[in-house]
């Protein structure tokens, strides 16, 4: 009978305690999401007010939280399933990898859609948010070519491929500017944070 060593031991635990503490920050992040919507229910849709205004100096703040509101818990479910499941496989690598993805796809979607979205309208929900993960998740693999990284996104092209293409087409009453900018900050994401690409072993110099 073989024992892991000390080594693999110490390993494990480390792997468990970074996969826990990314899906306990997936947990708190939707946790948000559905406490403001209870909120903003109570309050008949008071909070929506707070979402990305495009091109106003005072929608920016929108930004940080148009993602935590949505148009009702139709909408909230819509984007919660996508979002646990992507979510999910990026929390897989820790707490700080979730937290730099949704912070970059945040930033430079919610900017992206308060730049171009027709003047004065307000954006709210965090379908680019999940766009942001997908496109993340589909590119990830390619800059740090990683066969396994590479068959997720293959994955999720295989599963949301269709909608991701329906969701940039022009709707009404749909952020077209939110899902486009979010996918090119999740792609951006990937970009940024593939310094954990495996390192080239190199040759002693004499």
């Amino acid at each position: 009978m073989s024992y892991p060593t000390p080594a693999r031991r110490t390993r494990s635990v480390v792997d468990g305690a970074k996969i826990s503490s990314g899906l306990k920050l997936l947990v708190l992040l939707i946790g948000l999401m559905w406490l403001s919507e209870t909120v903003d229910t109570a309050l008949n849709g008071e909070l929506d007010q707070y979402g990305i205004i495009a091109r106003d100096p005072d929608g920016l703040f929108g930004i940080i939280t148009a993602p935590f509101l949505h148009l009702g818990f139709g909408h909230l479910i819509s984007n919660t399933l996508p979002l646990v499941t992507l979510g999910a496989l990026i929390a897989v690598s820790g707490a700080m990898r979730l937290f730099s993805v949704t912070a970059i796809v945040t930033t430079i979607g919610g900017f992206g859609t308060w730049l171009i979205s027709p003047p004065h309208t307000i954006t709210i929900g965090a379908s680019g948010l999940v766009f942001g993960f997908a496109a993340y998740l589909i590119a990830r693999g390619i800059f740090n070519r990683r066969l396994g990284q590479v068959a997720i996104g293959v994955i999720v092209v295989l599963v949301w491929g269709s909608a991701l293409l329906g969701g940039l087409l022009p709707q009404d009453g749909i952020s077209w500017q939110g899902h486009l900018f979010g996918a090119i900050a999740g792609v951006f994401a990937a970009w940024v944070l593939s310094d954990d690409r495996p390192k080239k072993k190199t040759e002693p110099v004499i």
